[in-house]
C-alpha cells in the first residue's frame, strides 16, 4: 500500500535526537523479516541498527545493553511476546520508544500492545518510508497509527461510548459531550496520545478538553477524575 496517509499524532521530526542517528533494535523471531529489516533500516542515512532480537527476551537484553533510541517490535514471538517485551521495555527503559510492527490489526492486539506502552503501530505491509517515519515520530515524543488501525481504533471507541442519544443536558456539571467522551476514554485508560487517535484530535485539542473538564468537576488530576467517571456512570464497566 504504497503511498497511503499514516496517522501522525502530532508534528513529525526530521531528524534524530541531536542530530545524530536513531538507535533501533529489531524484535522479530521470523530469520528473514528481522534479516530484511536490518537490511532495510541500514539503508537510511539517519539509522543506525544496534541489535536483532529473536523474541521479547533478547529484545529486552538487547534494550539494557545498547540503550536504543527505539525499538521495532513484532508481537507474536516465542518465550516473550511483544506485549510483555514492550511492557518490560517501557517500565525499566522509560526513554526508549516502542513501535510494533505486526502482521495483526484486531482490537486485542492493538489495546493490548497500546496499554503496554508501545507509541506506534504498523502493520507489516508498511513501507520503508512509513517505518522511518514512525521511528522518527516516536522518539520525538508524539504517536503514530497505520490508518487501519487508528479505523480501528476509532470503531471500538465508539462502540465503548454512552448511546448517541446523550444529550449536554444529561451530563453533569456542566460537561460538553466532547468532554464527556474525553471523560470516557480516560476511564478506560487511554493516554492522550490515544484519546487523540480515537477522536481524530490533535493531543493538544485532548489537554484542551482535560483542562476543561477537571476545572468542571473539580478534580485535582486524572485518577480523580476516573473515580468521578465511575461514580457518574461514565466510564465503561464492561
Amino acid at each position: 500500500m504504497s503511498g497511503r496517509p499514516t496517522s501522525v499524532i502530532g508534528p513529525q521530526p526530521a531528524d534524530g535526537p541531536s542530530g545524530r542517528p536513531l538507535r533501533v533494535v529489531v524484535a522479530d523471531d521470523q530469520t528473514v523479516v528481522r534479516d530484511g529489516l536490518v537490511v532495510l533500516l541500514g539503508l537510511l542515512p539517519d539509522v543506525e541498527v544496534v541489535g536483532a532480537a529473536a523474541d521479547g527476551a533478547q529484545a529486552v537484553d538487547l534494550v539494557a545493553e545498547h540503550q536504543p533510541d527505539v525499538v521495532l517490535m513484532d508481537l507474536r514471538m516465542p518465550r516473550c511476546d511483544g506485549v510483555e517485551a514492550t511492557r518490560r521495555i517501557r517500565d525499566g527503559y522509560p526513554g526508549v520508544q516502542v513501535v510494533v510492527l505486526t502482521t495483526y490489526a484486531d482490537d486485542d492486539s492493538i489495546f493490548t500492545a497500546l496499554d503496554a506502552g508501545a507509541r506506534g503501530y504498523l502493520t507489516k505491509d508498511a513501507t520503508a518510508t512509513e517505518i522511518a517515519t514512525a521511528l522518527r515520530t516516536v522518539t520525538a515524543g508524539h504517536a503514530l497509527l497505520d490508518p487501519a488501525v487508528q479505523q480501528r481504533l476509532i470503531e471500538a471507541m465508539t462502540n465503548r461510548r454512552r448511546p448517541a442519544t446523550t444529550t449536554n443536558s444529561m451530563l453533569p456539571d456542566g460537561l460538553t459531550a466532547r468532554e464527556g467522551e474525553v471523560l470516557t476514554l480516560i476511564a478506560a485508560g487511554l493516554s492522550n496520545a490515544e484519546i487523540a487517535a480515537a477522536l481524530v484530535v490533535t493531543e493538544a485539542t485532548v489537554k484542551t478538553h482535560i483542562n476543561h473538564l477537571l476545572a468542571k468537576t473539580r478534580q485535582r488530576d486524572r485518577a480523580q477524575a476516573v473515580a468521578y467517571a465511575y461514580r457518574h456512570g461514565l466510564a465503561d464497566r464492561s
